[in-house]
C-alpha cells in the first residue's frame, strides 16, 4: 500500500513539477528497489517505513553538517526533505510516550543498572519501531537506568 502511495506521490509531484518532492519520492522508491532486487524479496510496508527511518535519520545528520558549514540552501531543501519523508512515518511519539514504553520494557526484563542497556535497547526498539528514532529512546534509557 504505502509503495503504491509513493508512486502516485511521484507521479503527482511530476505533473506539479515540484522537483525536492519528486526526488525524495524517488530516493526512497530506489532504495526499496534495491533491496528488493539484493534479497529477491517483495518489500512490505513495515520495512518501507525502515528504509525511509532511515532515510530521515542520514537527513538529520547531514542537516546538522550543513548548519555547521553555513550552507543555508542545502539545510533548507534538507528540511524540506525531511518533512517530505516524515509524512510517510507513522505519528512520533513524544518523549513521555517514548519514556512510557522504555518503562514497561524495564520492567518486564528486569532491567536495574547500565548493564541491562543492550537488552533493554533492543526490545524497546522493537516494541516502538519507527515512531521513535534510536537517538531520542537511547536517551530515556540512559535516563532511567543511569
Amino acid at each position: 500500500m504505502l509503495k503504491e502511495k509513493l508512486l502516485e506521490d511521484l507521479k503527482l509531484s511530476m505533473k506539479d513539477k515540484n522537483e525536492i518532492r519528486k526526488n525524495t519520492v524517488q530516493m526512497v522508491r530506489a532504495a526499496i528497489l534495491q533491496i528488493e532486487k539484493d534479497k529477491g524479496i517483495n518489500v512490505e510496508d513495515e520495512k518501507i517505513v525502515e528504509i525511509i527511518a532511515k532515510e530521515v535519520k542520514s537527513k538529520k545528520d547531514a542537516l546538522l553538517e550543513f548548519e555547521k558549514a553555513g550552507r543555508d540552501d542545502l539545510v533548507s531543501q534538507t528540511k524540506e526533505e525531511i518533512l517530505i519523508l516524515e509524512e510517510y512515518l507513522p505519528k512520533q511519539l513524544t518523549k513521555e510516550e517514548i519514556k512510557s514504553e522504555v518503562e514497561i520494557v524495564i520492567k518486564e526484563i528486569g532491567a536495574t543498572s547500565m548493564k541491562d542497556m543492550g537488552a533493554v535497547m533492543k526490545e524497546a526498539k522493537t516494541r516502538i519501531g519507527a515512531a521513535a528514532d534510536g537517538r531520542s529512546i537511547n536517551e530515556v534509557v540512559k535516563e532511567l537506568l543511569g
